[in-house]
């Protein structure tokens, strides 16, 4: 069965994309995947720096932010969208994770990696516009994104006690993890 990692593009207490995540992971879980969930705010790394990187070497949360990568077949990415794009903090760990290290292949963590992106916002576009550019970075370090995508707008009346609730949003994100689940299967059987 399909090893999942599932993680939000925000840090924020009460995020609403983690909430999405999190509801992602569940319904993953229930079909029978092995899934992990993480929240960024607990791998803090410095902003990408190759001085840096050369000075000390890959930080130890940035380093295992990567390991998670790549013990896992698959993703589930939810991203807020700010200013029409991906917030640093996930172009950030997503960086650092690109890095090789000694014994690695290029884009280790990523090449042949699939991915299910959706986006939240409390607008009522639910932040579509950042699917696209993050579809975009996401295929071009070798992760095959599933064309099925969702972006959930108004999502602050979808939740409560910081769970997603609604029905209808939970039947068509886990139709989309059907997805994951099923394409990821098939490839690494």
């Amino acid at each position: 069965m399909a090893k999942i990692l599932a993680f939000s593009g925000s840090a924020r207490k009460a995020s609403y994309n983690q909430a999405v995540a999190a509801a992602a992971a569940k319904l993953a879980e229930e079909k029978g995947a092995d899934v992990t969930l993480v929240n960024l705010a607990d791998y803090p790394m410095p902003i990408f720096n190759e001085d840096e990187e050369a000075a000390t070497g890959m930080p130890a949360k940035a380093r295992a932010f990567k390991e998670l990568l790549m013990s896992h077949d698959a993703f589930i990415i939810v991203s807020p969208e700010y200013n029409s794009s991906y917030p640093a903090l996930l172009k950030n760990a997503i960086d650092w994770a690109s890095r090789m290290e000694d014994g690695e292949k290029p884009l280790q963590a990523f090449k042949g990696k699939n991915a299910l992106i959706m986006a939240s916002s409390a607008g009522a576009l639910g932040g579509m516009r950042v699917l696209v550019v993050l579809r975009m970075l996401l295929g071009n370090i070798g992760i095959n994104v599933l064309p099925g995508q969702k972006a959930i707008g108004k999502v602050d009346s979808l939740i409560e006690d910081g769970v997603l609730t609604d029905e209808k949003t939970l039947k068509q994100i886990g139709s989309l993890v059907d997805g994951l689940i099923d394409f990821t299967d098939k490839l690494h059987g």
